[in-house]
């Protein structure tokens, strides 16, 4: 049985990218023509061969002449100057000279003829019978662009390691450069490994994942300026990593794996690339979390092998950290960490000793930019879609505050917030009915963080849109209840729809429950809902009465439901728990049932409506949002989903 192996030095990021950097060789020089250097790195100073502008050129229409025959013209007292039936246009080489009292029409971008020293404007004249009245004096080179006032010939246009872009190719293309030295993009190999994983689009049996770090990390690769080569999916074995890596290694500068680098029996890569030294493995462990078992080695030939995490946000983070930078410095770039300030939305906890990174969603608000924390586990697949970028919790730090301020890094260099802020509890309808007849220019961002805090997110102006299924357990009303006790005056309650919520059970029902009862009764393995979301609420309430029924504590009860604290974000996890087994029951919505072909009992109609805050009901984004809700585009879209209904005020504020 393979040994475990032990992290016996964990070295901070900063510790680990110092030395590794010290192992990175820049890429040769390549030329490249003009039009395929976007972003490309620059890998020579570039010196001026010509003056830009080339000559003396006007600026804009009008007329060249001598500017000392202008002097003190104005409207009262207009200077009539002879006018040479000529006139000058941009590319014109064969030019007439001006002569003291005369001068000569000319254009935009055309070559300052002889003898003239200015352009008086167009619109400050008057051309007639062969004179030209001028109305407004002008002083010498006025409207012109001097020969070489933007570039000299022999100045420095632009230095080496510049990336370029659609303002640099301009510098190029305007000192006559046609081939530009680069540097060549490095070629990156990546190689994902795990007995577990398959190609996306084949069929994925049970025990199975689909590969996701060899397409998130190419795209980040691409982002850099490198050129990735897929090397394919490896399994957990010694012998063919090790052919695997050694294949990679042959055609590329740099070798990225992903996963294999725990302290797991299974987990070999550290093994293996040590292998290649030396030096071989020069870091093993980072004092972070996630993203700890990252493992780096140099080869004997020197060249980079980085193992990364397997779990796919883990490894786009320590891909951001640890080999951005390293591809950066093989091309001579520097890059810049783009960042936003923000306050963190709810209390987050830390690492315990390690600096904890947790990828974030931001919303912008009037307040300023809120940093919401998504699911800290790696393993999270829906993280990469909606975090914008993480935050560093530090070492000593058990947690951060709601409210305190922190720098989230941003996992690409731009961030482009949304107009349209839906939080709250995950709704089918809301995805595939809704959200897609939006116009255009409305981008929306969901994030389901449950009805209850989706509806304190809109009391505090975060959200801009919340949608809920709370039920109050005393009178049995939705949502009315829960506007009135925590955001009286400050929200108002649009009216949604209704969804029919029920026990969701494999296909056949092979356990023959015929009602809630049966869930305890037969003491079921159940998969829940997260703590706030109002499917949990209908769960408990009846978990209540039942408790009540049968003389027990709720408390008692609750810890003799199987899988009752097995929490699901969404309705689809519980049917997928359902379908694959992990659960012999869930409770949920019919229409997610439906989608995975299983089995359902009814157990209530409930009302899904949507809050908005007063203080966003002007907003553009909002307003086109609640009058989509009424109309026959999404009522014909709602109608055609299993286990929904428009109520006749839909898309009305409530009372």
């Amino acid at each position: 049985m393979p040994k475990r192996v032990i992290f016996h030095e964990l070295k901070t990021p900063e510790e680990a990218l110092s030395t590794v950097l010290s192992f990175v060789k820049g890429t040769e020089v390549e030329y490249v023509a003009l039009e395929d250097s976007y972003m490309r790195v620059l890998a020579e100073d570039v010196y001026a061969r010509v003056d830009v502008p080339p000559f003396d050129r006007a600026t804009m229409d009008g007329f060249a002449l001598r500017a000392e025959d202008t002097f003190g013209a104005d409207e009262l007292h207009p200077v009539k100057l002879r006018l040479s039936g000529l006139s000058i246009n941009a590319g014109d080489s064969k030019l007439p000279t001006v002569e003291g009292g005369s001068a000569v029409e000319i254009a935009t971008g055309a070559p300052l003829p002889p003898g003239a020293n200015a352009v008086v404007p167009v619109e400050y004249t008057k051309a007639e019978g062969g004179y030209l009245t001028i109305y407004r004096s002008v002083t010498p080179m006025d409207n012109v662009m001097s020969a070489g006032s933007d570039i000299m010939m022999g100045e420095l246009a632009l230095r080496r390691c510049t990336l370029i872009r659609e303002r640099e190719v301009g510098v190029l293309a305007a000192v006559g450069v046609d081939k530009v030295p680069v540097f060549r993009r490095p070629k990156v190999a990546i190689i994902s490994t795990g007995n577990e994983l398959v190609k996306p689009g084949s069929p994925l049996s049970m025990g199975k994942i689909y590969d996701i770090n060899t397409y998130t990390i190419a795209h980040g690769v691409r982002e850099v300026g490198g050129e990735p080569f897929l090397m394919g999916i490896v399994r957990d074995d010694e012998a063919e990593m090790e052919e695997a890596i050694k294949g990679a290694l042959g055609k590329s500068d740099i070798v990225l794996l992903s996963g294999g680098t725990s302290a797991g029996a299974l987990d070999i890569s550290y093994r293996v690339l040590d292998r290649f030294g030396p030096p071989g493995v020069i870091v093993h462990g980072l004092n972070v979390k996630p993203g700890k078992p990252t493992v780096v080695a140099v080869s004997r030939e020197g060249k980079l092998i980085v193992g990364l995490p397997g779990y796919p946000s883990s490894a786009l983070m320590i891909f951001n950290i640890i080999v951005k930078p390293i591809l950066a410095k093989m091309q001579c770039l520097t890059l810049s960490q783009a960042t936003v300030r923000a306050q963190v939305a709810v209390r987050v906890e830390g690492a315990r000793g390690r600096r904890g990174l947790n990828p974030v969603s931001l919303v912008e608000t009037e307040n300023g930019v809120k940093a919401y924390p998504l699911p800290a586990e790696s393993g999270a697949i829906s993280t990469l879609a909606y975090a914008e970028g993480y935050i560093e919790i530090p070492e000593n730090r058990d947690f951060l505050e709601e409210g305190e301020w922190v720098e989230v890094k941003l996992f690409t260099q731009q961030y482009r917030p949304a107009n349209l802020y839906i939080m709250g509890s995950h709704d089918v309808a809301l995805d595939s009915a809704l959200l897609p007849i939006l116009p255009g220019w409305v981008t929306p961002k969901v994030l389901n963080i449950g009805s209850l805090e989706g509806l304190k997110a809109a009391v505090r102006g975060e959200a801009d849109v919340a949608g809920v299924h709370l039920v109050d357990e005393e009178t049995g009303e939705y949502n009315e209840p829960f506007v009135r006790k925590y955001g009286e005056g400050r929200v108002k309650l649009v009216v949604g729809y209704m969804r029919e919520q029920g026990i969701i059970l494999p296909r056949g029902n092979p356990m023959g429950v015929r009602g809630f009862e049966d869930l305890v009764r037969l003491k079921l393995r159940v998969v829940n809902r997260n703590r706030g979301a109002g499917t949990r609420f209908l769960f408990d309430r009846l978990l209540r009465e039942y408790a009540a029924k049968v003389g027990v504590k709720f408390e008692d009860l609750t810890k003799s439901i199987p899988g009752y604290y097995h929490e699901a974000r969404t309705h689809t996890a519980v049917a997928a728990a359902v379908a694959q087994g992990r659960a012999d029951a869930g409770v949920g919505i019919r229409a997610a049932a439906e989608m995975y072909g299983l089995d359902f009992i009814p157990l209530a109609w409930e009302r899904y409506d949507f809050v908005v805050p007063v203080s966003k009901l002007s907003k553009d984004s909002v307003r086109v949002f609640v009058n989509m809700l009424k109309s026959d585009e999404f009522k014909r879209r709602l109608g055609s989903i299993p286990g929904y209904r428009v109520l006749e005020n839909t898309g009305e504020f409530a009372d």
